[in-house]
């Protein structure tokens, strides 16, 4: 039997808009507990633009003359997002991932954000097949 990515996932209904400030994107995953935030263009009907991390908000914060309060989230996705669907093999995602070196793949089902999938939600995933 595959396991599915569903089962594995960080259960996540939290996006933000593209046009979110950088600090607010911060403020919000330090709330919730995460370090990967999709973004989503809601003059493009919510559609899921890109993924962006605590790590690089981080990093592009502390440049020096970046105003974190008056970026967007949306100038700083380098592309499109990974997505997977909830019923995805937990495998081929997992291999995916390792073989592009991506961070997260956020879990979609039709144009609705549903989950994101990280390294850390790999290993827990790892860890709990491995045991005993």
């Amino acid at each position: 039997m595959a396991h599915r990515i569903d089962s594995f996932m960080t259960k996540s209904p939290i996006v933000v808009e593209r046009t979110t400030s950088m600090a607010r994107a911060l403020r919000t995953m330090e709330e919730a507990g995460f370090r990967h935030l999709p973004v989503v263009d809601r003059a493009q009907g919510g559609h899921l633009i890109g993924c962006v991390s605590a790590r690089e908000l981080k990093i592009v914060e502390n440049m020096r003359g970046v105003d974190s309060a008056m970026c967007i989230v949306g100038d700083f996705i380098l592309g499109p997002p990974y997505t997977v669907a909830p019923d995805a093999s937990l495998r081929d995602v997992a291999r995916t991932m390792a073989e592009h070196k991506y961070g997260s793949a956020v879990v979609v089902d039709g144009d609705q954000v549903v989950g994101v999938f990280t390294t850390t939600d790999a290993l827990r995933a790892l860890a709990g097949v491995l045991e005993p």
